[in-house]
């Protein structure tokens, strides 16, 4: 069954020829800097700006933010501009700052995200607020404390909610600084379809060349907005050098986007679609052929004392079925992950013959 959320229209501003986007420094650094940054997106057509104000650094030591301090630079972007403001909040009390200094839109970040104790005391302190707040992904990837954090807001009466998809860490080496895992909030969008869902390239990609694709797939894959990390002088940031562009080039992207219809018809793909269900139909059917078979090894192996894992077995079907996907156009991890999740099926259904 869905999840079913008490939503409103974030209703945020953006062009006709894009989705919105919200645009800002990691970090809060001077008020020039904020300025100067707050400016230079403005003149390029940019409606909403973002700002760190309060930085949770993995470790201490590093910059954490100038506080209540920045959020007063914040207030000035307004006035001089008449953009938008949102910042990060992980307590009750940068909620009751942020509110106080007429910020506009908030964001949760991933690690208070996954903490639920945070996640409920954030919800208290905005009961009888309509601010609209975003909540970011989890750090790992949990869809559960995902929709968790955002039920606890909309339980507090909080109804203007989005989803920002920020990616999920991983501990090995990798091209993405947080892997980006679109199914995960692919299935939350199809488990609360009115949720507007925002990508977050910056963090998913941690390196400004990444930026204008992971944007371009984003769009792809019908999210609603962007919340892109710029900075006036990103070698000099403070923070996060690496994944911040300027105004210009944050402009430049935005630009060159191909917005896809979502609303299109699609009349013209429906016999295509009927030949995937045929095949699909035909891979259930011979999945469960597979695993018929599989439930006659396992009564043979507890005949004979075999264990039920043949690791010898496992690598060769990964092995050979790698290399004749590959050879086939498809992806010889694509194929691998396939193959563990059946060889894990087959696994289990042989245990439970072998202990029966």
């Amino acid at each position: 069954m869905d999840d079913v959320l008490e939503l409103e229209p974030l209703n945020l501003p953006s062009d006709n020829a894009r989705p919105f986007v919200i645009a800002g420094p990691c970090s809060a650094e001077s008020e020039e800097q904020v300025i100067e940054t707050a400016s230079e997106l403005a003149s390029k057509g940019c409606h909403i700006f973002r700002a760190g104000v309060w930085k949770p650094r993995t470790k201490p030591g590093g910059f954490e933010g100038h506080g209540e301090r920045a959020l007063s630079w914040m207030r000035e972007v307004k006035e001089k501009t008449h953009m938008l403001t949102a910042c990060e909040v992980a307590t009750p009390e940068h909620v009751e700052l942020a509110l106080k200094y007429g910020i506009d839109i908030l964001w949760i970040g991933a690690r208070t995200t996954a903490n639920p104790f945070a996640m409920q005391d954030i919800a208290n302190s905005l009961k009888g607020s309509d601010i609209p707040v975003l909540v970011k992904n989890p750090v790992n990837p949990d869809i559960e404390l995902w929709i968790g954090a955002l039920e606890r807001l909309n339980g507090a009466g909080v109804k203007k909610l989005g989803a920002i998809h920020r990616g999920f860490s991983s501990y090995e080496n990798k091209i993405y600084r947080n892997q980006p895992q679109w199914q995960i909030p692919m299935e939350l969008h199809r488990r609360i379809p009115g949720l507007p869902m925002i990508c977050d390239p910056s963090h998913i990609g941690g390196r400004r060349e990444l930026i204008a694709p992971l944007c371009q797939q984003a769009m792809d894959l019908g999210f609603d907005g962007l919340i892109v990390e710029s900075h006036c002088n990103p070698d000099k940031a403070w923070t996060d050098a690496r994944q911040q562009v300027t105004p210009s080039v944050l402009y430049h992207i935005l630009s060159l986007l191909v917005i896809r219809d979502v609303h299109s018809t699609t009349e013209g793909i429906k016999q295509l679609r009927r030949q995937l269900d045929e095949i699909d139909d035909k891979v259930v059917e011979l999945l469960a052929r597979r695993m018929s078979i599989c439930r006659e090894i396992g009564q043979y192996k507890k005949d004979h004392n075999m264990t039920v894992f043949q690791a010898g077995r496992y690598r060769e079907i990964l092995e050979k079925y790698g290399t004749k996907g590959a050879l086939c156009g498809l992806d010889p991890k694509f194929v691998a992950a396939i193959f563990e999740s059946i060889h894990q099926e087959s696994v289990r259904q042989q245990i439970d013959i072998v202990n029966h």
